[in-house]
């Protein structure tokens, strides 16, 4: 897709600027943050879920638009790929210059991209990303297999070539659990036996369920690798309460909160991957990417770090204030 077919616009239809708080047709909320009501540019954003990350990203994402002076509707798909589709067609109908979507799944894109080509307005994502990137705007991308891989790297140097047992509670199947799940068997040494794999829905009372389940099933549990640090923490409660102290998690966000109970030994490694630099430059490079900027790339990698209680200072900020 060519943003410059499509013309910035310098006027907004007063009706428009007067639903800003209304509900989005079965999607939840759509608001509107700071901006000049004249010719400012607008961005549609459309989020994957409720978590601490996805908080997180809308904050960075309305932050970071006030301060370009550009307006931003928002909406939330609920880990559902139909609410997703939906909220794009809305966020069409509603003629915003360019589409920001962290998608629930990867394969729910082709058809977001589709809509959002067929009515020319271009389309930006965060996390993840499609294989052919021809109609994308740009994409502002986390190596969700890297992440995953880092932990499982830091699993191969702590065991230390001895046979270990290993148990993974994953996210939500689809999209950026898959890739986490997928990055980090694969990069597990050879002595790592995966005993156990169940998704916890990015949700802690799920995975605190799994488990329990997990641990009742292979009391001889050794490391458990778990999709974000809401659930680790509900994980690592599962295990405490089971008598299992000694099961070593990693998992991965780098908040606040993560990088604490990395340093206080609750969890042995998270691999920050900062939600607040994800939503700045989102919004900074698709601006930049409409304007034709020199030196704003398509594909922005957004930088990981493997924090252990050896490096916590190195941790970025996650989210913003």
């Amino acid at each position: 897709m060519k943003p410059t077919t499509r013309p910035r616009r310098t006027t907004r239809a007063a009706s428009l600027l007067g639903t800003a708080a209304l509900v989005l047709a079965g999607c939840g909320t759509a608001d509107e943050s700071s901006g000049s009501a004249g010719g400012a540019l607008t961005l549609g954003f459309v989020n994957g879920a409720n978590t601490h990350f996805h908080q997180c990203l809308l904050k960075s994402v309305e932050q970071t638009a006030k301060a370009e002076k550009a307006t931003v509707f928002s909406a939330n798909s609920k880990q559902d790929a139909a609410t997703e589709l939906s909220n794009i067609e809305d966020m069409i109908a509603r003629n915003v210059d360019a589409l920001i979507v962290q998608t629930v799944n990867v394969d729910a894109l082709e058809g977001d991209i589709a809509k959002a080509k067929s009515a020319g307005i271009p389309i930006f994502l965060t996390s993840v990303a499609t294989s052919d990137l021809s109609d994308v705007l740009g994409v502002a991308k986390v190596d969700l297999k890297k992440v995953g891989a880092l932990d499982a790297g830091w699993i191969a140097k702590d065991a230390a070539g001895k046979d270990v047992k290993v148990g993974i509670v994953a996210g939500a199947p689809g999209a950026a659990s898959d890739l986490l799940v997928g990055g980090f068997e694969a990069a597990l040494p050879a002595t790592a036996e995966v005993v156990a794999n169940q998704p916890g829905m990015f949700n802690p009372a799920k995975a605190q369920d799994v488990a329990e389940n997990m641990i009742q099933a292979q009391p001889d549990l050794d490391y458990a690798f778990v999709a974000n640090e809401e659930m680790a923490f509900a994980v690592r409660k599962a295990f405490d309460a089971a008598g299992a102290k000694d099961v070593k998690i990693v998992t991965a966000n780098g908040t606040e909160d993560g990088i604490a109970a990395v340093e206080s030994g609750q969890l042995s490694a998270t691999v920050a991957n900062s939600a607040m630099a994800i939503g700045e430059t989102a919004v900074k490079n698709t601006i930049g990417l409409l304007d034709k900027e020199q030196g704003v790339d398509k594909i922005a990698n957004i930088p990981l770090v493997l924090v252990t209680k050896d490096n916590v200072s190195d941790a970025p900020q996650y989210c913003p204030k």
